[in-house]
């Protein structure tokens, strides 16, 4: 039976922890000083206060947080999405970034969490 341990890959953890992060970060700039909506900033920056208990989960590797953040993290590939075909440049082009980074986040997170799916389900039918 393997241990939490021996099922960490760190590169996929790295990967969601790494995209987690530019993620963040892009949200501040964009919505700061890159294209706001409005001149000076807008509201919107806050969005990015919806990832830091996600960021705590991921550096701690809390897996019931990576579970239920890959499932928030379509919230802002849905918003790329919308803004990346309805915004004009250069607010598109970060859209797409933003997409990307979503992406990124969302299968390694999946893939990251795959080894102890498998292994919760084989000690379920052993128990039985």
């Amino acid at each position: 039976m393997s241990t939490p341990d021996t099922l960490h890959n760190p590169t996929l953890w790295r990967t969601s922890l790494a995209s987690l992060v530019a993620l963040m970060l892009l949200c501040i700039a964009w919505e700061w000083f890159l294209a706001p909506l409005r001149p000076g900033g807008s509201w919107l920056i806050l969005k990015f206060l919806l990832l830091l208990p996600v960021l705590r989960g991921v550096l701690t590797r809390n897996r019931y947080t990576l579970q239920w953040s890959s499932m928030l993290i379509l919230l802002y590939f849905t918003e790329g999405i919308v803004r990346a075909t309805s915004d004009r440049a250069p607010s598109s082009w970060l859209a797409w970034c933003e997409v990307a980074l979503t992406v990124l986040f969302f299968f390694s997170t999946i893939l990251y969490l795959r080894p102890y799916k498998r292994q919760a389900r084989s000690t379920a039918k052993s128990a039985k």
